[in-house]
């Protein structure tokens, strides 16, 4: 099982190697390129007119992948349904914006009632299945958090909503979400192997090769943004992977990165409100903070990279049957 793990790895990431040069060109054929925000970052206007949508190439190779080298698992099915159903949510977002040209893209009331149907129906099977029912596995102990079942509902839903979001959050340098993502991927592969389930963690791998693969383009300077196709779907995946494996609380270390890029967001929108005007950081996300103190865009990119790593060995630790204990 081991080896069809590489192997669904290694596919997803050579699909995204040879997928990659004629989706950017038809991209750039079609003018699908990325509006920048006037308030953000002076150095990120150079990046107008670079073909977006690229999470295509990624939740393609990674279906793709998943599919061919697994038996079709129902709890995978449910993962697939989760990527690519917030991967949809993104991509009428992106298509709203680019080819409409309403900047705000898709409106929020259906943006979120999308989300939260997505993350119902997988919190529903989750609750359902005689082998997860609504139970959370604490990490750094042997103890199981058994919930009554709507609460597991919200949190099982919540932690979907959240991630795909979070992610989407940290989605705004060049490799920056691809990278962190393929990081914590491979800590869900590792941690599905310990779990013994081995289907689920062929997904995930496929999840980090895609990335990586996708890296490839979209490293510094990029030649496709993934947009919220890529960056929904994405965060959808880990979601959908803590939900199946009963280890939402683990994501939240695993995801480290994430959680901190939301809650720069939370706290910059909180304290500007009672303020009136006031910030915390010169730019919310938090990696905007950094760009605006002068950092280059790859020394972000990099540093979270690292922090991102140590988040998911952090969270890896916390689950002794990953290391054998």
């Amino acid at each position: 099982m081991i080896t069809t793990i590489l192997y669904t790895a290694l596919l997803a990431f050579l699909i995204a190697l040879v997928v990659g040069p004629p989706l950017i060109r038809f991209l750039r054929r079609l003018k699908f390129g990325q509006s920048i925000r006037v308030d953000g970052p002076q150095s990120h206007l150079k990046k107008a007119g670079i073909p977006t949508m690229g999470g295509i190439l990624i939740v393609a190779a990674a279906t793709i992948s998943t599919l061919l080298l697994t038996k079709g698992h129902v709890a995978v099915l449910y993962a697939l349904l989760a990527t690519l159903g917030f991967s949809l949510i993104g991509l009428v977002d992106d298509f709203i914006i680019v080819v409409a040209k309403r900047s705000l893209g898709l409106r929020a009331r259906y943006k979120l009632l999308g989300e939260i149907i997505l993350g119902l129906t997988v919190s529903l099977y989750a609750l359902a299945s005689p082998e997860l029912g609504p139970v959370l596995l604490i990490p750094f102990s042997d103890q199981i958090l058994v919930l009554p079942p709507w609460m597991f509902v919200l949190v099982a839903t919540g932690a979907l909503v959240g991630s795909a979001n979070a992610v989407n959050f940290t989605d705004g340098l060049d490799g920056l979400a691809a990278g962190t993502t393929a990081v914590a991927a491979v800590a869900y592969a590792l941690l599905c192997i310990g779990l013994g389930e081995w289907e689920l963690a062929a997904f995930a791998a496929a999840i980090a090769g895609a990335c990586l693969g996708f890296t490839w383009f979209n490293a510094h300077p990029a030649q496709v943004i993934m947009g919220d196709t890529g960056s929904l779907g994405l965060g959808a995946a880990l979601g959908a992977l803590a939900i199946l494996t009963r280890t939402e609380l683990f994501l939240v270390i695993i995801g480290g990165v994430f959680v901190i890029e939301t809650l720069s967001v939370i706290l910059q929108v909180i304290y500007f409100r009672l303020t009136g005007g006031g910030r915390i950081f010169r730019m919310a996300p938090l990696h905007h903070h950094f760009e605006l103190k002068g950092w280059p865009e790859t020394k972000v990119v990099f540093r979270f990279w690292i922090i991102g790593f140590v988040f998911a060995v952090l969270g890896l630790a916390g689950f002794p049957a990953v290391l054998g204990f």
